[in-house]
C-alpha cells in the first residue's frame, strides 16, 4: 500500500495486521482521486476519514493538497497505525487522530468538511444510515463530497438532503459519491 501522487507520491504506508481493516485498494484509491480531479479543488481541503483503518484515504487527500484531514477509527491497533504513518510522512502537523466509534463521531461532530470517506468494515450494518446523519449533521460541505466505500449489495435510500452524483463499481465494491442535494 502506497500513497499514489502528490508530495508524499510513492511512500509506503504501514499496512494494520488486523484482517477485520479492509484497506482501499490501490486501484480503487486512483480511480476515487482521477474523479475527484474534476469535481472537487483539495488545495485547502478539509478532509473526514471515517472508519479511516490505516489512513490511507485521508492521507491520500493530504498528499494532494488538502490543508487538514481528520482520521476516526475505533480499533487501538489502527490509531497507532494512523499515527504512525503520519509521523513518517511528517504529517502529524495537519491532521488529527481520534479513537472513536464513527457514528458517535458523526452525532458529536461541530465541523465541516469539504471531502468525508467513509469505509467501513462489510459487515456494518448501517451503512445505508450514513449518508442522512452526514447531511443532516452538515458534516460534509454544500458544495463538498461525501464517498461511502461499500459492498455491492447496500442500497441507500432517497432522501431531500442529498443526492448520488456517482458510483463506481469494482467486483463486489462499490464507491458512491453523494453531494448536498442543493451543490450545483
Amino acid at each position: 500500500m502506497r500513497v499514489i501522487a502528490g508530495q508524499y507520491k510513492g511512500r509506503r504506508l504501514y499496512p494494520v495486521r488486523d484482517r477485520r481493516v479492509r484497506p482501499a485498494t490501490d486501484r480503487v484509491k486512483e480511480t476515487i482521486f482521477n474523479v475527484l480531479a474534476t469535481r472537487l479543488d483539495l488545495s485547502g481541503a478539509a478532509v473526514l476519514d471515517l472508519f479511516a483503518g490505516t489512513g490511507s484515504l485521508g492521507i491520500e487527500a493530504l498528499s494532494r493538497g488538502a490543508r487538514r484531514a481528520v482520521f476516526v477509527e475505533i480499533a487501538r491497533s489502527a490509531v497507532q497505525i494512523i499515527e504512525r504513518n503520519l509521523q513518517a510522512l511528517s504529517a502529524k502537523s495537519c491532521s488529527a487522530v481520534v479513537q472513536m466509534d464513527a457514528m458517535k463521531y458523526i452525532r458529536e461532530a461541530g465541523e465541516q468538511f469539504d471531502l468525508v470517506f467513509a469505509d467501513p468494515p462489510y459487515a456494518f450494518e448501517s451503512t445505508h444510515q450514513l449518508p442522512a446523519l452526514i447531511y443532516e449533521r452538515h458534516l460534509a460541505s454544500s458544495r463538498g463530497f461525501l464517498l461511502i466505500e461499500h459492498r455491492d449489495t447496500v442500497s441507500f435510500p432517497r432522501s431531500t438532503a442529498y443526492r448520488v452524483s456517482l458510483t463506481k463499481k469494482f467486483a463486489g465494491t462499490v464507491v458512491t459519491f453523494f453531494q448536498s442535494a442543493t451543490s450545483t
